[in-house]
């Protein structure tokens, strides 16, 4: 998957200024609306390329501008989901409660979802480009279902209509596709049973390089709390890594720096590029280029070069604007030294 040694991408999102929609949220609000909103997230498109661009970052995405949730910014455009119909659900195991659109018929995708805002970001850069779509675990897992009665039956639904959401986007000029799966983490018996073959559902025949996500959350006082929990070594990755390694993803990304990741877990993935996440999300502390090359040196104990890529270990949605580029900037300094120093 890596076409240069430590290359560099986010896990997907960028903060949106404060003239787009409400700063440091999940679900913010849109500052304004009809055809001078789709203007402003095209200008706050331009503004995340940029600003991967300027930290040396090598596959960029459109900082999910266009999209006030990264689930309910795909699964809410389809239809069989009343965005209108809201329900308090608990969500990530209950982890913490969200406002989830429903489900309430058949779902099924009439038209391409972010067709306008890739085609705009593939006409605005010229590296690659990577888009990111959530999974079906974790869209059933933020919507509450009123109609399949069964989060397999769900999952599929939702796997079908990515899977020619993701076609339209290659044809549009898409190099990349990253598929987020923050539940796999969470749904241990599910992910065996049927996620990683919802997960291949998405993917087949992408004609593209194609990636899962699987993190421990953004940076939001829920997921904080929880990693607290889990104690002095986070195992869930010894258990989902080895099922991922026989999945058709090119690559997996996953949550590493200032974690309590095993490292021995980087040997679990088989012949898949690991997408090390070397930024931590969780801190507003900004690492270093140093930083950065340390922790791709632990990884380099277990994994060839060539299977080594570098991220962020989550979307930056939630941070100040100046914080996330900050981090940025360190992703690219770093994944730069790191080269020089092979």
């Amino acid at each position: 998957m890596s076409r240069v040694r430590f290359e560099t991408t986010i896990a997907g999102s960028l903060p949106k200024p404060a003239w787009l929609a409400e700063p440091e949220k999940l679900w913010p609000q849109w500052r304004i609306a009809g055809d001078a909103l789709r203007e402003a997230q095209s200008d706050a498109i331009r503004v995340a390329l940029f600003e991967q661009e300027r930290a040396g970052i090598d596959v960029v995405t459109d900082g999910e501008q266009s999209r006030r949730h990264f689930v309910h910014g795909f699964a809410g455009a389809l239809e069989g989901v009343d965005v209108a119909k809201i329900g308090r659900r608990g969500i990530r195991g209950d982890r913490y409660e969200a406002d989830c659109p429903t489900i309430v018929g058949p779902v099924h995708r009439r038209r391409a979802v972010h067709a306008d805002e890739i085609r705009f970001a593939r006409a605005a850069t010229g590296r690659h480009l990577k888009v990111t779509l959530p999974g079906p675990m974790t869209i059933v897992d933020t919507l509450v279902d009123e109609y399949y009665g069964s989060r397999e039956k769900a999952a599929f639904a939702f796997a079908h209509a990515l899977r020619y959401e993701i076609e339209e986007l290659v044809a549009l000029g898409v190099d990349a596709v990253q598929i987020d799966e923050p539940a796999f983490n969470v749904y241990f018996d599910d992910v065996e049973a049927w996620g990683i073959a919802a997960l291949d559902a998405c993917i087949e025949g992408a004609g593209c390089e194609t990636a899962v996500h699987v993190c421990y959350g953004y940076g939001v006082p829920a997921n904080v709390a929880w990693k607290r929990s889990l104690g002095e070594q986070w195992d869930q990755y010894a258990f989902l890594f080895p099922l991922l390694a026989q999945s058709a993803v090119d690559g997996v990304s996953f949550e590493f720096a200032g974690s309590r990741v095993p490292e021995r877990v980087l040997g679990l993935l088989g012949e898949k590029t690991a997408i090390l996440g070397v930024i931590d999300v969780a801190t507003s502390d900004v690492e270093t280029a140093q930083d950065v090359c340390a922790t791709i040196a632990v990884a380099r104990r277990h994994l060839p070069d060539d299977r080594i890529a570098c991220s962020t270990n989550c979307g930056l949605a939630p941070m100040p604007r100046e914080i996330a580029y900050a981090k940025l900037r360190a992703l690219g300094a770093g994944a730069a030294a790191a080269r020089a120093d092979v």
